[in-house]
């Protein structure tokens, strides 16, 4: 078996039991867990020491797995996707079947269609969403790489995946677009 298949079944081991993880994003290195998982996702809070009211980005593999989460996708929305240059994460409308810590007031969540092959392969095994919120206590600037994650993150997780830490490439947020019940897009971060 090779070293990703490795990492992969490790981390759907630890996903599968309600464990947190600290993984590598199509972005930057990321908190995670099963975004069903409405005690690991409070986990996330604590590790995170983040306020409940702010609510974090979900990653799918595909359009089909966001379907089930979201209840009206705009008509264009897959071709808004395959439009984008870079990781894009979408705030929708309609949220549903995840746990309220994840869904904002107004009854939206930020996901994002993660192109990584890691996550995609991870997501496809557990056949559920995967919570991603950047490597860092809250206030604190995210990691844009695996080596300047914090020794109280690593410490706090239940699992830190073995990929792609030796990575010297300075990863960034993704693009962050919010589509209203209308149709209509604001870019809220470039």
């Amino acid at each position: 078996m090779n070293h990703l298949l490795k990492a992969v079944q490790a981390a759907e081991d630890e996903l599968l039991v309600g464990n947190v993880i600290l993984y590598p994003t199509d972005t930057v290195w990321g908190i995670g867990c099963d975004a069903e998982n409405a005690q690991a996702v409070k986990k996330i809070f604590k590790i995170k020491e983040r306020e409940e009211s702010k609510s974090m980005i979900v990653l799918v593999s595909d359009v089909e797995m966001l379907r089930r989460y979201v209840r009206d996708l705009p008509e264009d929305f897959e071709e808004l996707v395959n439009a984008q240059e870079r990781p894009t994460t979408f705030v929708l409308s309609g949220a549903q079947n995840l746990p309220q810590e994840l869904i904002a007031e107004d009854g939206s969540i930020g996901m994002r269609i993660a192109k990584d092959e890691f996550c995609h392969r991870l997501m496809q095994q557990i056949g559920r969403p995967l919570v991603s919120t950047s490597a860092n206590v809250s206030g604190e600037p995210a990691p844009k790489a695996f080596s300047e994650v914090s020794d109280t993150i690593k410490e706090r997780v239940d699992y830190v995946v073995q990929w792609r830490q030796d990575e010297d490439v300075e990863a960034r947020p993704s693009r962050i677009i919010k589509i209203d019940e209308s149709g209509k897009q604001t870019v809220i971060r470039e």
